[in-house]
């Protein structure tokens, strides 16, 4: 028997020291970055701009992969059902990695239990815009007016559930305003009914199609998302302004599967952190309308615990139909 138990001591001790090796030596082959959306869009260009950097920092090639599909949920879930040992990992944000569990049933992950956050990487403001022939010229006065013509004010969003269209809600709730939400299959779309006076109201992420129509002056900006202002959309006041306690910004972050090893968390962050200070990259960032900044993981987990219950409350509030 004591030998039995000597046996099982050398085995659990050696099994012990190998787990410890293998993390003192993460990564030692190629690490997958996940982007949930095809080629060409934001998320997928700031992962690329990361690339090259991340693989120096972790000594091994970091790979960027589009898995695109429901709305990000696709490749989201399939990290959430990987191996948790720091060489898959999800391209996040406010998406699929908060609102969409709380708008479709059978996404088959839950945003805060089933992974490991890693770092926050970039944050962005959306925009408040009114075509222009509405006859404000601020937000307090179109506060004034939207309560004045009550179920007459439009606006449009790249779809239902879309950031855009619960931003708006949170914000017509905030601002006891009701408004009218016309849906559009995309942002482009969306944007461009409000250049053209098919809506009156669009409150979402900048494009350059939105910044030609100011440039035109098509429509008027009164507003930016975040509660202190943002330095892409320099001179802007923040909505907060107008509507105290007012705040919300697309953000970026990746995400390893939960129960990954707090030591393969350590080091990624450290790399992230190593990377996204660098000037060069922050510069890259902002002209792609990104504000490049790491975090800890305890940050990121705390953001998209915040995210999930306030939209949570926004989408129970709209009476937004789970699809």
């Amino acid at each position: 028997m004591r030998r039995l138990l000597q046996w099982c001591v050398c085995i659990t001790a050696a099994l012990t020291l190998g787990a410890g090796a293998a993390l003192a030596q993460f990564p030692d082959r190629p690490v997958r970055l996940l982007v949930p959306y095809p080629p060409g869009g934001l998320v997928d260009i700031l992962a690329r701009t990361l690339q090259e950097p991340l693989s120096v920092a972790l000594g091994q090639p970091l790979i960027v992969e589009n898995k695109p599909g429901a709305a990000g949920g696709i490749a989201t879930r399939f990290v959430a059902q990987s191996k948790p040992d720091g060489y898959t990992l999800i391209f996040g944000n406010n998406g699929p990695s908060a609102l969409l569990p709380l708008i479709q049933k059978d996404t088959g992950y839950d945003p805060v239990d089933d992974f490991a956050p890693i770092s926050m990487i970039a944050t962005a403001p959306m925009v408040l815009v009114v075509h222009k022939d509405v006859p404000v010229d601020n937000l307090k006065d179109f506060i004034a007016y939207a309560r004045q013509k009550a179920g007459a004010v439009t606006y449009s969003s790249a779809g239902i559930g879309a950031l855009g269209h619960l931003t708006t809600e949170l914000f017509a709730q905030m601002a006891d305003l009701k408004l009218i939400h016309v849906p559009y299959k995309g942002s482009a779309p969306a944007v461009m009914a409000v250049l053209d006076g098919e809506v009156q109201m669009y409150l979402s992420s900048p494009s350059d199609t939105l910044s030609a129509g100011l440039k035109a002056g098509k429509v008027k900006l009164l507003g930016v998302s975040p509660m202190s202002g943002s330095e892409l959309v320099p001179g802007a006041s923040p909505i907060a302004a107008a509507l105290p306690g007012f705040d919300v910004s697309i953000w970026y972050g990746v995400l390893a599967p939960k129960d990954t090893p707090p030591a393969v968390v350590e080091r990624l962050n450290k790399a992230f952190r190593e990377v996204l200070a660098q000037p060069v990259l922050q510069s890259k960032f902002s002209s792609f309308g990104a504000v490049a900044g790491a975090s800890a993981p305890a940050e990121l987990s705390h953001r998209i615990v915040g995210e999930v219950a306030k939209w949570r409350g926004t989408i129970q509030s709209a009476g937004i139909a789970i699809q």
